[in-house]
């Protein structure tokens, strides 16, 4: 059975991708806390707990780890702030788990992505293409981690592929605080795509032969109507 690491995978988008892998793959589920709960619902799977802020303990777990064959990055923090109103810590923050972490992470477990000729997913956003008001610390990680993942393809060509995913808006927890951040008053999930949709995009992904990569997927909200609710 291939091995997926996720993090970011007790919530939200994560935790639909650990599900979904979880049918055919041995799951690390990568959580600060709390990935005992997904791991119980997965036919096989095993917590991988580590702050990845924490480049000694990221280090330590990342040692346990001999052989990969998708790793997928979902930890990250949206700020919401305006140039003005942002601090330095809320930059280093931001950068510190959305591009730092994704970076030594996955430095650290080149070798066993090699071994397998696998595959590194990082879930970027919408802003890793576009900023505007408010989003400059957050356009500014998915900026730099689309940078990170497009140089990672070029050099490890031939060793590993690369796949870097952009969703627009979907219906989790750091949506629902997103609106409230911009003001919006009450909330309908409905508006917006699935964690479930981003998922099957990865899976996309995981599931294409080696004869090719899948470099970049977009995953927007369809506006359609399904069941008498905008999808």
């Amino acid at each position: 059975m291939k091995t997926a690491l996720v993090t970011g995978a007790s919530r939200g988008i994560g935790r639909a991708i650990a599900e979904d892998l979880g049918r055919d793959h041995h799951v690390l589920v990568g959580a600060t806390r709390d990935a005992s709960e997904v791991v119980a619902t997965l036919p096989s799977a095993e917590p991988f707990e580590v702050d990845l802020t924490d480049a000694a303990a990221l280090a330590q777990a990342a040692t346990q780890i001999e052989s990969l064959d998708v790793l997928v990055h979902s930890a990250g923090v949206c700020p919401w702030e305006t140039v003005e109103g942002s601090s330095l810590s809320t930059w280093r923050e931001a950068f510190e788990l959305n591009v730092f972490a994704v970076a030594e992470l996955t430095r650290l477990l080149l070798p066993a992505l090699r071994r397998t000729t696998g595959l590194v997913v990082a879930i970027n956003s919408g802003s890793g293409f576009h900023s505007g008001e408010k989003a400059a610390v957050y356009s500014g990680t998915k900026f730099a981690l689309r940078a990170f993942t497009d140089a990672l393809r070029v050099e490890e060509k031939g060793r590993l592929r690369v796949t870097s995913v952009h969703p627009g808006r979907v219906d989790t927890d750091m949506q629902v605080q997103l609106q409230k951040d911009m003001g919006a008053t009450g909330y309908d999930g409905s508006l917006y795509a699935t964690p479930e949709s981003v998922a099957r995009a990865v899976r996309l992904a995981v599931d294409m032969g080696e004869d090719a990569s899948v470099d970049e997927i977009s995953v927007r909200p369809s506006g359609l109507v399904l069941g008498g609710a905008v999808r």
